[in-house]
C-alpha cells in the first residue's frame, strides 16, 4: 500500500481493504450495496441544529435539510453520488447538513432513480424535474448553489446544461466534488492514480457506466457533461484530491470551462483521495467543507 502522509488517509484506506472483495469475487446485489453506503454515510449523525423533513421536488423523492441558522433563501441543491446506482439522501444527509450549517443555507438533497433499475437518461430527467419544482417553490436561483459529489458532480453539470438549454433560471454557481464528468472512463488520472485510488478502481467505475448506460453513447452530454457545451454556465468550485483516478476529470472540466469564458476555480487538494469531504473522520473533511462553504456565502449572497 501507498505511504500516506496523512495518518487520518491511511487509516480509512485500511479500513477500505479490509472490506474490499477480491476483483474476482461475485459482486452484491445493489440492494445490499446501497445499505452498506447508507451505513457508511450514518456513522456521523448530522448536526442537532438541522431539521430534517422528507419532501417530493417534481415528483422526486426529497430531503429538505434547514439549519437553524440558515440565510433567508440561500439553498443548496445537492446531488449525490453513487456511480448512479446507489447512494441517496440516506447516504449524503450528514455531508448535505454540514455544508448547509456551515453555510448558513437550506439544502434540499434529491433521490433521483436509481440505476440499473432506472438507466439513464433517469437520474438527468429527474434532476432537471427537480430542478424545476425548486424553483416553483420560490427559492431564488440567485441565492442558490448546485452542488454535488463524484457521479453527482457531473450531474450538477449537466443539470446546469439542461436548464440553461430550457430557459430555466441557473444557479449562483455550482460546486463540485471529484466529479465525475465523463463516462467513458478513459484519462491519464486512471493509470497515474491506480495505486493510490483505494476507493475507485477502474472495473468498478466500468461497472457504475454499464449498468447505468447499457450500450448507450457515452460522450452523451447529459451523461458526461465534459462533452458538453459550457458556454453561459455559472461559476464554478471544482474540489478534487491529488490521488483519485478522476482528477482528470477535474482538470479537464476546468479547461473546458475556462474555454468557455466561465469562471471556475480548481482546488487539487495533495494527499487527499476520491470524495474526502464525505468522510466526516477526517480533519480534511472540515477544512474542504470550511473552503466549499465560504465561496457558496460569496456566491449566493
Amino acid at each position: 500500500m501507498p505511504t500516506w502522509r496523512d495518518p487520518e488517509v491511511a487509516a480509512l484506506q485500511t479500513a477500505f481493504v479490509a472490506q474490499a472483495l477480491p476483483p474476482d469475487a461475485p459482486r452484491p446485489p445493489w440492494p445490499e450495496r446501497r445499505l452498506g453506503i447508507d451505513a457508511m454515510g450514518a456513522m456521523v449523525p448530522p448536526p442537532e441544529s438541522v431539521l430534517i423533513e422528507a419532501m417530493e421536488l417534481g415528483g422526486v423523492p426529497a430531503e429538505k435539510i434547514a439549519p437553524s441558522n440558515a440565510a433567508a433563501d440561500r439553498t443548496i441543491f445537492y446531488l449525490h453520488g453513487g456511480g448512479y446506482c446507489v447512494g441517496g439522501a440516506a447516504s449524503h444527509r450528514t455531508l448535505a447538513a454540514r455544508m448547509a450549517e456551515q453555510a448558513q443555507a437550506t439544502a434540499f438533497v434529491i433521490d433521483y432513480r436509481l440505476a440499473p433499475e432506472h438507466p439513464f437518461p433517469a437520474a438527468h430527467d429527474d434532476a432537471l424535474s427537480a430542478w424545476r419544482a425548486m424553483l416553483a417553490l420560490g427559492r431564488d436561483p440567485a441565492r442558490t448553489i448546485i452542488a454535488g459529489d463524484s457521479a453527482g458532480g457531473g450531474l450538477s453539470v449537466a443539470c446546469a446544461v439542461a436548464a440553461r438549454d430550457a430557459g430555466l433560471p441557473l444557479p449562483a454557481g455550482l460546486h463540485l466534488i471529484s466529479p465525475w464528468a465523463n463516462l467513458t472512463n478513459v484519462s491519464p488520472a486512471y493509470q497515474a492514480k491506480a495505486e493510490t485510488d483505494f476507493i475507485i478502481t477502474q472495473q468498478g467505475i466500468d461497472e457504475f457506466a454499464l449498468n447505468y448506460l447499457g450500450a448507450g453513447d457515452r460522450r452523451d452530454p447529459r451523461a458526461s457533461p465534459l462533452f458538453a457545451d459550457f458556454a453561459g454556465l455559472p461559476p464554478m468550485l471544482i474540489q478534487v484530491g491529488s490521488e483519485e483516478v478522476l482528477m482528470s476529470d477535474s482538470v479537464q472540466l476546468a479547461e473546458r470551462a475556462g474555454f468557455a469564458l466561465v469562471d471556475v476555480t480548481l482546488r487539487i487538494w495533495p494527499d487527499m483521495v476520491h470524495i474526502w469531504p464525505f468522510f466526516a473522520m477526517l480533519s480534511a473533511s472540515g477544512r474542504a467543507i470550511a473552503e466549499s462553504t465560504a465561496w457558496i456565502k460569496a456566491r449566493a449572497g
